[in-house]
């Protein structure tokens, strides 16, 4: 990333220069998770929920052939409105890029995108994993393979319930990636809280989460992934959630829906199928981790400023 010209914001880039908190926000929930009006909407909440803790928010996105770390009203507003936006992850950068081209990014490319910055905490709702399948094909997302190599804290509500998780963890492990508990002991499933897959790093307060996070990433390793359950008030069931994820992949199936677009046609469909609770569960697990994510930037920014010779008292 070191050839491409980043477009940072003032705000962003004055808030870095200064060692404070800034907490990196992905662009293609905005472009292709949420449905219009409802899009611009969570953009405008997750930002004002990150400013209300402390933190800068920099979301992330590709405009017309330029990395815009750090958007204003207008860009969020196209974002949310330009159905010709593309999904795009790490293998999308270059060509779009280089062609002009405008680009939602996913957890993927957002991370790469935030580490080139110098961002380290970046808060999303769930990251990709390792998809389901009769053992005849094999698809794993690009999220899992960056984490391993972007030098940022990613917290998320464990990955998507549509995925392999047991796989997603494994994939997880073989490359490196700590993935620790905050306030639990169990791998998120995203709309609930359990899954059955035990948890071997947990952190209980936010002075210990930001520990972890500062020593991970002092020892010039990759990402972590931070795992936030998803609000016990909205949570579903997992015996629920999984009769859903089951009758939405049939749907995706029958229709013949493969590659990246089977993730927004299951989140679709999934609404759906549960009379709009999945949505209000992603939304509201998606605040709430953006609210973690300012508040573990601001840990790290804290630590890491210098103590002024005037704020030590006399010798």
């Amino acid at each position: 990333m070191n050839s491409i010209d980043l477009q940072v914001s003032d705000e962003v880039r004055a808030t870095l220069g200064a060692g404070r908190a800034v907490v990196a926000l992905e662009s293609s929930l905005i472009a292709h998770g949420f449905p219009r009006p409802d899009n611009l909407n969570l953009a405008h909440t997750l930002e004002s929920a990150v400013r209300a803790r402390g933190a800068v928010p920099a979301t992330i996105a590709l405009l017309d052939g330029r990395a815009r770390i750090g958007l204003d009203a207008g860009a969020l507003a196209r974002l949310a409105e330009d159905t010709g936006v593309t999904k795009c992850s790490v293998r999308d950068l270059a060509y779009l890029l280089a062609t002009g081209g405008s680009g939602g990014t996913t957890v993927a490319a957002t991370a790469r995108l935030a580490a080139a910055a110098g961002i380290t905490v970046f808060a999303t709702g769930g990251i990709g994993g390792v998809h389901r399948s009769d053992g005849h094909q094999l698809d794993v997302s690009a999220d899992l393979i960056e984490l391993a190599r972007a030098r940022v804290a990613v917290v998320a509500s464990g990955a998507k319930a549509l995925l392999d998780l047991p796989a997603t963890l494994e994939v997880l492990e073989t490359q490196g990636v700590p993935v620790v508990g905050f306030r639990t002991g169990e791998f998120p499933a995203f709309y609930t809280a359990t899954s059955g897959l035990k948890l071997t790093q947990r952190c209980d307060d936010l002075a210990s989460l930001a520990m972890v996070v500062r020593t991970h990433l002092g020892l010039g390793a990759g990402g972590l992934l931070v795992c936030n359950p998803p609000p016990p008030a909205l949570a579903l069931g997992s015996a629920e959630v999984e009769a859903l994820v089951a009758a939405a992949l049939g749907e995706a199936a029958r229709a013949g829906i493969t590659g990246p677009a089977v993730t927004p046609y299951v989140l679709s469909a999934l609404g759906r199928l549960s009379g709009g609770r999945t949505g209000a569960v992603n939304r509201a697990l998606i605040l709430a981790n953006a609210e973690l994510g300012a508040e573990l930037a601001v840990a790290l920014a804290v630590r890491a400023r210098p103590v002024s010779p005037s704020s030590r008292g006399a010798t």
